[in-house]
């Protein structure tokens, strides 16, 4: 089980217009804000892990080498029907997200869609019927 992960972007704003959008239908919302450029996102402040932290300062103990997109990421969130995963494409794109695949069936049983963040990570919301 994740605890929580971080990504650093290069435009905090622009980010969190994204995130903060696309994440919804997912349920995960901005539960802190920090003066030093930082956002992070969870289900509730009551329920906040696992978290995701995003931010343009780069935290002391990561390789001072880090920079926003240099290497991109690949996310995959966990939706609970094929209509959050639509919501989650349309949001995503109305927001700055840049198309990597449709929402749409992928394969048995696996229906998914895929964005760009901002910064070129690649966040997918899938959804595995049982």
């Amino acid at each position: 089980m994740l605890d929580h992960f971080g990504l650093v972007v290069s435009d905090l704003e622009k980010a969190v217009r994204f995130y903060e959008n696309s994440l919804a239908p997912l349920g995960l919302q901005i539960i802190e804000r920090h003066d030093y450029g930082a956002v992070i996102f969870a289900k509730s402040a009551a329920d906040e892990f696992p978290f995701i932290w995003i931010g343009t300062a780069t935290p002391s103990f990561w390789g001072s080498d880090c920079q926003a997109g240099k290497s991109p990421v690949h996310w995959c969130f966990k939706a609970a029907n094929e209509a959050v995963v639509n919501q989650f494409y349309k949001a995503a794109m109305a927001n700055g997200g840049r198309c990597n695949g449709k929402a749409g069936p992928r394969g048995n049983r696996y229906y998914a869609a895929y964005v760009l963040d901002p910064d070129g990570n690649n966040i997918e919301v899938s959804y595995r019927p049982k």
